[in-house]
């Protein structure tokens, strides 16, 4: 008789579980033990940002499976629904005010956020209209019912000012206290040059270090000698000398400092503050290499041949006394200034000697360089726009900071130094938190092909290399974009295709940089992992501390946190400066700017401005706005997602990734940096 299959005993199906990732408001993914899944809006079941949710697969869903083409940024990853939220990220939010009797909703700031929050206006009856809150949800929403809670505290009464960016440090649950253990210990710290030198330091206060560092820095956790050398064979060589600020003698596992230190992982650098890993007394003053003060360093020596091949390394602790505090800007004007002679910046005076050692550092740089490009290394061409605040921390200007001369030599340098120290841990098989940067998946390379194809000089024959990752396939489409209208489009959309550099344990190696063995040395002042490294690097030279096993066993979890916390800081710090363009474009609503096409959807366009038309004004495409598609004429335009254009069903006039727009500010939304553009007619 045949077994009745309604009888049959089951095991059932264990759902995947995940954290919901969905801090751009635009795209939701949840990463599982099964791999990523692509969330869309209709199957996130009211699971915000950050919750840890249950999700089921789709059938036929992800751009893989045929899925709908207006996924086309899930990158190729399979489509889920949640199927219920397990646990909310956080019962406190923030957001915006909006007042209706006898409720006073609270839109949430963050837009991964799909529901607002309904509180009585009676509870709290002077708070006004666009006001920024805290708010605490007393009861989430269900299909049967809205989401109700409790306004705790108001941020800010209105948009701009101070209280946007303490809108954005409350979203990102920043920390901006430090405990009194912490503060105790830091107001402790003092350098010793006895006692450092007592210890084993090797005293370099007699040779000519020098720092580089933006305008407004603080903490210079870095600095630089170059000489001449030979080495036992007889060549002439360089000593790179590179000197890295010995936070671990002041900072032990597990100490107060420590801990705080390993929560925050990292300094976050906002439009008007810093929100430091370390307390001031630290990363300001005792550990910061200031010049003509003596200070404790770990020196990562390196002997380099002139066409930057690093030879040998050595590491050691040292004491040293910087000679001179260059900014960036600085030592650009003594690298294009003339040959020969002393030069003079503004007040400070540069000797001849100092000036040939930046001009052969930069020159090492550049051979260091050419080296990577050489093994596949790859340069993305971006441009970083920094807002310059007054007093009052209302924006006044924008300054775009590009690769230069000035900033390879440094970066060059740390580089090198590095990629030194993970192959001395690596060789000697010692424990290590590296820097991995992974290969980027095939479908995400893959999916820019019919992007590419639009654009002329786009090797057609490079398409299939493209999609195994090639780097020198990738070095050529950003060689080829040089200099032209689309150059930081194609860069970004290549950067996005590439997955996130993280912190393991686990010497995978460095995609990006063409690196077998890289980890991060150079800036343990703002960087816990950094810290955790120069710790590492002590124990393998000496002799293993106390609690060094216990160290080693959690560095799985400190590379995890330190990468989750790297990207919170990395969003918090785009926010703020996001919101200070917005409020310094407000004033220029109805004005002219140049843009490029970023984003295409059957809504409308996305468009970068990059400068000002009717004021001179540079932005270097560090704000986006969106142009409807009603605006861009009478005609109907259809959507392409295969190659991300629009076309007028009438003209044939196509819009397309790119393409250079000149467009009318229309208007600002400084709440939400929201920015409304039409094309220039």
């Amino acid at each position: 008789m045949a077994r009745n299959r309604r009888s049959t005993r089951r095991k059932p199906r264990a759902q995947l579980r995940g954290i919901l990732d969905c801090r751009d408001g635009k795209n939701s993914f949840v990463a599982t033990a099964e791999g990523d899944f692509f969330i869309s809006d209709s199957g996130r079941n009211g699971a915000a940002d950050g919750d840890l949710v249950e999700v089921a697969p789709v059938s036929g869903g992800g751009k893989r499976n045929g899925g709908s083409p207006h996924h086309r940024e899930n990158h190729g990853r399979p489509q889920a629904r949640v199927i219920r939220v397990i646990e909310r990220s956080s019962e406190v939010i923030c957001g915006r005010v909006e007042l209706a009797d006898p409720f006073a909703v609270v839109v949430p700031d963050n837009p991964g956020i799909p529901f607002d929050v309904f509180t009585l206006r009676s509870e709290a009856p002077d708070v006004p209209e666009g006001a920024f809150v805290q708010v605490r949800i007393t009861q989430f929403p269900t299909r049967h019912s809205a989401c109700t809670g409790v306004i705790e505290a108001v941020l800010s009464e209105k948009a701009g000012g101070s209280g946007g960016i303490d809108m954005i440090v409350a979203r990102h649950k920043l920390e901006t206290v430090f405990s009194d253990a912490a503060l105790a210990e830091a107001a402790a710290a003092a350098v010793s040059e006895e006692e450092a030198l007592a210890d084993g330091y090797h005293d370099l206060r007699e040779r000519e270090v020098f720092t580089i560092d933006p305008a407004d820095a603080k903490d210079f956790d870095d600095a630089l000698s170059l000489e001449r050398v030979r080495d036992a064979q007889g060549r002439q060589l360089w000593r790179l000398g590179v000197h890295i600020a010995d936070v671990s003698a002041y900072v032990p596992w597990n100490s107060s400092l420590d801990i705080e230190a390993r929560r925050r992982a990292t300094s976050v650098y906002l439009a008007d503050r810093v929100i430091p890993m370390l307390p001031p007394a630290l990363s300001e003053e005792v550990c910061s290499l200031k010049p003509g003060q003596a200070r404790r360093a770990f020196t990562a020596d390196l002997l380099v041949t002139d066409q930057g091949q690093v030879l040998q390394s050595q590491f050691y602790p040292s004491l040293i006394c910087s000679r001179m505090r260059f900014t960036y800007e600085q030592v650009q004007e003594v690298l294009e200034g003339p040959e020969g002679g002393a030069v003079v910046l503004g007040g400070l005076v540069v000797e001849e000697p100092l000036v040939r050692k930046l001009r052969a550092a930069s020159a090492l740089a550049r051979a260091m360089e050419q080296r990577r490009t050489e093994a596949g290394g790859i340069d993305f061409s971006t441009v970083e726009a920094k807002v310059r605040l007054d007093a009052e921390g209302t924006p006044v200007a924008v300054a775009l900071r590009k690769k230069t001369d000035a900033t390879m030599l440094v970066e060059e340098a740390m580089i090198a130094a590095n990629e030194a120290v993970a192959r001395f841990l690596a060789g000697r098989d010692f424990p290590c938190l590296y820097r991995v940067h992974e290969t980027p998946s095939p479908d995400a390379l893959t999916a820019l092909v019919p992007v590419f194809r639009e654009f002329s000089w786009f090797d057609r024959s490079g398409a299939a290399l493209l999609g195994h990752g090639s780097p020198f396939v990738l070095q050529n489409i950003l060689r080829e974009s040089h200099g032209r209208a689309e150059e930081e489009l194609v860069s970004g959309l290549l950067l996005r295709a590439m997955k996130r550099a993280v912190y393991r344990p686990v010497n995978d190696g460095h995609y990006g940089l063409a690196s077998k063995a890289y980890c991060h040395f150079t800036s343990p002042i703002r960087r816990y992992p950094d810290l955790v490294v120069h710790r590492m690097l002590k124990a393998a030279l000496f002799k293993r501390p106390q609690l060094f096993d216990q160290e080693v066993a959690a560095l799985p979890w400190i590379g995890e946190h330190s990468s989750d916390m790297e990207r919170v800081a990395e969003a918090a710090a785009r926010e703020s400066q996001v919101l200070k363009l917005a409020e310094y474009l407000e004033p220029h609503t109805g004005e002219a700017f140049g843009g490029v096409i970023s984003g295409v959807s059957s809504q409308g366009l996305f468009v970068r401005l990059n400068r000002g038309i009717t004021t001179p004004m540079e932005l270097g495409g560090a704000i986006e706005g969106f142009v409807p598609a009603r605006c861009l004429g009478p005609e109907y335009f259809m959507f392409d997602p295969e190659r991300y254009t629009l076309v007028g069903a009438d003209t044939d006039q196509v819009f397309r990734l790119g393409q250079p727009l000149d467009v009318v500010l229309s208007r600002v939304d400084v709440a939400t940096t929201r920015l409304d553009l039409r094309p220039l007619r």
